[in-house]
């Protein structure tokens, strides 16, 4: 089990690991070892509850794909474990964005005196603005 948070968890089944090559520049064994690793995690299919999968297929990230999958590819560390868990703490902290419930908005109106205080003003910065036209006279 893979814990997200104190009352989230996903089993280790539902992630999907594939080594591949870390891109960048080359050196003495690079081309031959796959170190980097590339998550896959199913969101539609997971167990997560529904209301965090829902926003979490609305959170605008690139490594969330149209058909519900996030991918995230880790390269940072020449370790293949370290690339894994640098991997996994990116899905934990993507997940977690979506557990948190946003506040419901409470809709506020002005209250009468900062209107007041709103139309007198806009009435005498109109008045200085008309008194910047031409004079009658000329």
């Amino acid at each position: 089990m893979f814990d997200i948070s104190i009352d989230l968890a996903i089993p280790d089944s539902e992630i999907e690991w594939t080594a591949i090559r870390a891109q960048g520049a080359g050196g003495q064994h690079v081309n031959k070892v796959a170190s980097a690793v590339h998550l896959r995690f199913d969101v539609k299919a997971s167990s997560l509850p529904d209301e965090v999968k829902a926003r979490l297929l609305q959170l605008r990230d690139h490594r969330i794909s149209r058909e519900g999958f996030i991918v995230i590819k880790a390269q940072e560390s020449r370790s293949r474990e370290r690339n894994k868990t640098v991997a996994l703490d990116r899905l934990r902290a993507l997940i977690n964005t979506a557990a948190v419930r946003p506040k419901a908005r409470k809709p506020t109106k002005p209250s009468r005196a900062a209107h007041h205080r709103r139309l007198t003003e806009k009435a005498k910065r109109g008045r200085l603005k008309a008194l910047r036209g031409k004079a009658e006279g000329e």
